[in-house]
């Protein structure tokens, strides 16, 4: 078999962060090159030599990178999509972590954008939708088609997490609803809202790339702008968005992470209708309580959890 040896280059923040990353999907063979690191091993064993090729150091300059090796087949390209869906989500969460770009020894690029999409198969999810990538056919039977095109957005139906949302939301749109959705990375979260019968959806994401991938998701599934509105910025700190996007909603979604959570359970109940939902999720295991007792701090009572491959997902009301 052959071999790709794969490099993700990040800050030093992000070192750990990314090694953590690539353990909690069963990657837990990488080497690790810090530029630090390697000044430090130099300064504490100066009495083993005194000189140290130019060449080597300048190799090591400003370097932070996390290498590992996939097989190249379809369960290395699978295993690679994999981390490239964690990294999105990782560099939506934490900025300072750039560049989080991961580089591929081994492989054209042409080849490779090619051979990642044999990660992506429909997906049947709870009792309502599937999930059919752009390039497939499915027989759908009675279920909703979702069709979506990724490319590098996180939420493709594939992860625990976004399983966990689509689950809760087919179970609780209804007919007519408007629906709020908070780091929407592809879309796939406020699409299906629309094509399970809300009304109107308002998805915002920090990464102005999400606007152009989700609009044209909705494009797939024949959901105009008259009904979907995608913006970028941070609903945190950017008043304007915030004005735009308003209140009223039935349900507000967000598939992002724990720390944005916690940021947002303070904010989220003046987006929402009295008797709304918030839907939760990218809520690690060993995070879970510590979100929840956040919630329940400002107002909010869980009514329904998800549970899916060491993640937690959360359905709140206010009160109650």
């Amino acid at each position: 078999m052959k071999w790709l040896a794969l490099h993700i280059d990040t800050s030093p923040a992000g070192l750990e962060p990314v090694e953590n990353m690539l353990i909690s999907l069963g990657i837990d063979s990488f080497a690790v090159e810090d530029e630090a690191d390697f000044h430090q091993f130099l300064e504490q064993n100066r009495q083993y030599w005194d000189y140290v090729d130019e060449e080597l150091d300048r190799s090591m300059s400003g370097k932070c990178r996390v290498t590992f090796y996939a097989g190249e087949s379809d369960q290395g390209f699978a295993q690679v999509a994999a981390v490239r869906m964690a990294m999105a989500e990782l560099k939506k969460a934490h900025p300072d972590y750039a560049p989080l770009i991961m580089t591929v020894d081994g492989i054209e690029d042409a080849d490779w954008e090619n051979n990642w999409k044999a990660f992506y198969k429909p997906m049947e999810i709870g009792e309502r939708l599937i999930v059919v990538p752009d390039w497939e056919q499915a027989e759908t039977g009675d279920r909703v088609e979702l069709r979506l095109n990724p490319g590098l957005a996180f939420g493709t139906g594939s992860h625990a997490t976004t399983r966990l949302c689509l689950t809760a939301l087919e179970k609780h749109v209804e007919k007519g609803m408007r629906v709020l959705d908070l780091g929407c990375g592809s879309g796939i979260l406020s699409i299906a809202s629309l094509l399970l019968g809300a009304e109107s959806a308002f998805a915002c994401d920090i990464d102005e790339k999400a606007v152009d991938i989700a609009y044209e998701n909705a494009a797939l599934n024949g959901v105009g702008r008259d009904r979907y509105t995608v913006r970028a910025g941070d609903v945190l700190s950017d008043k304007g968005l915030r004005r735009e996007m308003g209140d009223g909603y039935d349900i507000v979604a967000a598939n992002i992470v724990s720390d944005v959570i916690i940021a947002l359970a303070p904010e989220v109940s003046r987006w929402m209708k009295p008797e709304g939902w918030f839907l939760c999720s990218g809520i690690i295991d060993d995070r879970a309580a510590e979100v929840r007792q956040v919630l329940e701090e400002n107002g909010f009572a869980v009514a329904e959890e998800g549970q899916s491959e060491g993640w937690f997902g959360f359905l709140c009301r206010r009160g109650g």
